[in-house]
């Protein structure tokens, strides 16, 4: 079915924000012709930097994601919320760029974040083998100057003891002819005050450069940073009135965390910002939702500083002049009938492919065979989709033959390896196939040996998770009609706020996605075991 539609004439109408709930952290905002894109951090998770699509800024649908092969990214034995952070998207000369960095490691002042570049002529690729570019930071970015020359804007991370780790922004020429990095990188913005700075972006504008960083870390006291110089090299002069856009001191707004942002002209000249928020369950409480890209309107008079009304983020905001254009509504239920996963569907750590993931073997089923342990980092099982509204609910019927206790196969509400909830089929000792429920909060285990229910020779199950604000619930169906299980699970521990833990100033463990509801199939033993799903069916509540 065609996914395009006749545009309708243009109407007074809003921007609701956020535009993309649930994990969707870090934009990127660009436009080509009459189209717009949004690129989002992925982080552990496959196809590796999620694409959105709009032609008026309203209405956004999912493309997937760029990054799906390991020719691209390698995420085998990626830690949790390491990966691909703050991707950067541009057009220039008929082709798309794409910068992305690859983050092995945020432990005792190190990052090692490699930056890579990839290019195509359609946002569908093909994309080209990737270009190893420096690994001096994270939130690397493209600029293309009117003179034809192209600039790679980052962080410039310092890993010394008692040094400032965000030392800076730092800007170095990339010759695209010779595929390759010329000349020194220059340090150009320290930043200001608040501190952090990173996620840079240029513009030229007016005789002016403009550089839009994020600063103050991505929690609560997280801005957006607007500096500009009449040099390519600076210096760099920070609006003197303040950040751009903040939530920062302002508990009682609906989105928090705003920040990371990045602007974007319309057709009629009219500026927009995409940036990042958090929905919090409580004032400054978890946010189980992850990190979202919400946009705002920015005046921008000729010459002057840009501004954000209130320089807070609005829950709606006037959207451009342009015809509407929304995309057909995607069907709750996903029959599985396709050649490949839907572009709502992520995978954990390895790309979608056929050595583990089958669409074909069994029509209008979807066969995953087992992987690792929640602990394995290298081949899990795991298809999941981000959970996107505070009351939500995942469905499916799965058909699964354990030969023992090491093969699983169930849903789970899914934070990383350490915190998440898990209804599974398994065989028990004396032979029956048994439910069973496990919890993980910060790595220690809970189960729930009272609440096993004996599943009987049927070959179908269905199977139930189910958020409702700060608990998750889950069901299970032998043939005669849904059941609850008799127990209320913390959602709040699969959150940013939650998964974070410091020790002696220095992180041992970091949160940067958000919820998740999926299909998980564990074959401990190597065993070749596998669960065929019939359908899954998300609905928002």
């Amino acid at each position: 079915m065609s996914t395009e539609i006749a545009p309708l004439p243009a109407v007074t109408r809003s921007i609701r924000n956020p535009v993309l709930t649930g994990f969707h952290p870090d934009p990127s905002i660009l436009r080509v012709g009459d189209d717009y894109y949004l690129a989002t951090s992925t982080f552990e998770w496959y196809p590796g930097v999620g694409i959105h699509h709009s032609r008026d800024l309203v209405h956004w649908r999912p493309l997937g994601g760029i990054v799906t092969e390991r020719r691209l990214l390698d995420l085998r034995g990626c830690g949790d919320s390491n990966g691909v952070w703050a991707p950067d998207l541009t057009w220039h000369d008929g082709l798309f760029h794409l910068v992305y960095s690859d983050v092995a490691s945020f432990a005792s002042g190190y990052w090692d974040p490699q930056n890579y570049l990839t290019t195509a002529p359609d946002i569908g690729g093909p994309w080209s083998d990737p270009v190893k570019l420096h690994a001096h930071g994270f939130d690397a970015a493209l600029f293309h100057d009117t003179d034809g020359s192209t600039w790679l804007l980052s962080l410039s991370a310092d890993w010394r003891p008692g040094r400032d780790r965000f030392g800076g922004i730092e800007i170095q020429r990339y010759d695209r002819e010779r595929g390759r990095l010329v000349g020194e990188a220059r340090i150009i913005f320290h930043g200001t005050s608040a501190g952090l700075t990173e996620g840079p972006h240029l513009y030229r504008r007016d005789g002016w450069y403009w550089l839009v960083t994020a600063e103050g870390g991505t929690s609560w006291k997280h801005q957006v940073t607007v500096a500009r110089s009449r040099h390519l090299f600076g210096p760099y002069l920070a609006d003197p009135r303040g950040p751009l856009l903040t939530s920062a001191g302002r508990p009682d707004l609906r989105l928090q965390k705003a920040g990371h942002g990045c602007l974007v002209e319309t057709q009629q000249g009219d500026w927009y910002l995409a940036h990042l928020v958090a929905r919090p369950y409580s004032p400054l409480g978890n946010c189980v939702l992850g990190r979202e890209t919400a946009i705002q309107r920015v005046d921008w008079p000729a010459g002057q500083w840009p501004t954000v009304p209130g320089r807070v983020p609005a829950d709606t905001v006037a959207a451009p002049d342009l015809p509407a254009h929304p995309w057909p509504e995607e069907p709750a239920t996903d029959h599985f009938d396709g050649p490949t996963l839907s572009a709502r569907w992520s995978t954990l750590r390895r790309p979608a492919g056929d050595d583990w993931l089958d669409l074909s073997a069994r029509p209008s089923h979807l066969r995953l065979h087992g992987g690792q342990s929640p602990v394995g980092r290298q081949t899990p099982s795991l298809v999941a989709r981000r959970v996107g509204a505070e009351r939500c609910v995942l469905e499916t019927v799965v058909e699964f033959d354990p030969a023992d206790h090491r093969q699983l196969a169930g849903v789970t509400a899914y934070y990383n390896t350490t915190n998440w909830h898990h209804l599974y089929l398994t065989r028990a000792d004396d032979g029956r196939r048994v439910l069973e429920l496990l919890s993980c909060d910060r790595g220690r285990r809970t189960a729930y040996p009272e609440l096993t229910v004996d599943a009987g020779d049927g070959a179908r199950v269905g199977l139930r998770a189910r958020f409702d604000g700060p608990v998750v619930r889950f069901g299970y169906d032998l043939g005669d009609g849904w059941r609850d299980l008799p127990v209320d699970l913390d959602a709040t521990i699969l959150s940013d706020e939650h998964a974070a833990l410091v020790v002696d100033g220095e992180p041992a463990a970091w949160g940067f996605t958000g919820a998740f509801l999926g299909l998980w199939v564990q074959d401990l033993g190597g065993d070749g075991g596998y669960a065929d799903f019939d359908h899954a069916t998300y609905r928002q509540e």
